[in-house]
């Protein structure tokens, strides 16, 4: 019996000075912070055992891969399905008092929280990414992977393998900025998962 273990690593803090919700929007790199807890959860895989490590299209993902890739030795695999979920409000400030969010002509895409209506179902996504995985585990069998994604795509892998429905509140996520959620497989058996955050003092 082999044991791999698929850690998926939450990209670290944006440079978002506009405060909008940037999705797939390409070109958002990390702050000097973000580019901080990169190096830092980077770090925590000194000595690991990686032997894959890919991350999503986005800027963001690539540069906090580039991070661990110093540290784990590999070259980065870019891989476009564990990539953000796609969003109709990407481009819009949706938080705080002036949230677009506010204006009418955005209300019917609100229709449907439990899907959502807004954006790439939830379902998909994990499929994806439950996928991504799993193709993960496959290449780094008896070893580890590293996949470098987003948050949403990750709580939908944390959700699927915990049983618990796909829809949620946003404010139950445990997927901090530079977090790091690990599945322990026993040959092609998920035995474990684990939530570590290397980078929370940043």
């Amino acid at each position: 019996m082999s044991t791999t273990i698929v850690h998926l690593v939450r990209h670290g803090e944006v440079h978002n000075p506009d405060k909008i919700l940037y999705g797939r929007i390409p070109g958002y790199r990390l702050s000097a912070r973000g580019v901080s807890q990169a190096a830092r959860t980077a770090k925590s895989f000194a000595g690991h055992d990686v032997t894959y490590l890919a991350a999503s299209p986005l800027q963001r993902a690539q540069e906090t891969a580039g991070e661990i890739a110093k540290v784990v030795g590999l070259e980065v695999d870019t891989q476009e399905s564990i990539i953000e979920t796609g969003n109709q409000f990407q481009g819009l400030q949706v938080r705080g008092w002036n949230s677009q969010l506010w204006n009418p002509k955005h209300w019917p895409l609100l229709k449907d929280p439990s899907i959502p209506s807004w954006g790439e179902p939830y379902q998909e996504v994990a499929d994806r990414m439950m996928a991504a995985v799993d193709a993960a585990r496959v290449v780094a069998k008896g070893h580890e992977a590293i996949l470098v994604s987003h948050e949403l795509p990750i709580v939908m892998v944390q959700r699927s393998v915990l049983g618990l429905k796909l829809a949620h509140a946003p404010w139950n996520r445990e997927c901090d900025l530079a977090s790091v959620t690990s599945l322990v497989y026993k040959d092609d058996e998920i035995t474990d998962i684990f939530y570590t955050q290397p980078a929370y003092e940043i």
